[in-house]
């Protein structure tokens, strides 16, 4: 089995490939304005896996974090997608792994996600990692699937208050952008 790197975003360089997996991948279409808006402001959230050796990234996962309500510091997983050649070798649970690490060195509370209710690799995938299905949104896809949010709730860390990174409760900065994206509905 070959070996596979994993590492951060680091620049446009990557994003038509970030595209091309995700369209490839996931039923949901997005404009390279989606992809830039999540890639510019928390590039320290996306890591793309690669087979050692090669250029081509297999998978990759888009993130962002920020305060939920004024209450809670939520992470959100936007983007996750591997090639289908790629997959049951753990590289979505990696990818996965990793994005909710930096997310905990900046005081994340929660991490949110939807995907298609019927899509049971990745609600196997996402319940193994300890996430919960919070809620069932009908007809939350452009196909006309529904989808259910999971939520994966952070216990507060006891080291958390002698962390360079932070001081908890914190959500990463970014710089203004024109437009937000709306991950929630506003029911919850």
């Amino acid at each position: 089995m070959a070996e596979i790197v994993y590492r951060q975003y680091i620049g446009e360089s990557d994003l038509p490939h970030i595209m091309s997996l995700v369209q490839s991948e996931l039923s949901e279409p997005y404009v390279i304005y989606t992809y830039r808006y999540f890639l510019h402001q928390w590039p320290q959230l996306a890591f793309l896996a690669i087979p050692a050796g090669s250029s081509v990234p297999i998978g990759v996962i888009v993130c962002k974090q920020s305060m939920h309500k004024h209450v809670a510091n939520r992470g959100y997983i936007a983007m996750l997608s591997v090639n289908k050649n790629w997959r049951k070798r753990g590289v979505a649970s990696t990818l996965v792994r990793r994005s909710i690490e930096v997310m905990k060195q900046h005081g994340v509370d929660e991490v949110v996600l939807e995907t298609e209710y019927d899509n049971v690799a990745a609600l196997a995938l996402y319940e193994s990692l300890g996430f919960i299905r919070e809620k069932r949104l009908y007809r939350f896809y452009l196909n006309g699937k529904d989808a259910f949010r999971l939520l994966l709730p952070i216990p507060p860390d006891e080291d958390q208050d002698s962390s360079p990174f932070h001081s908890p409760r914190q959500p990463i900065r970014t710089s203004p952008f024109a437009y937000v994206i709306d991950d929630d509905d506003d029911d919850d």
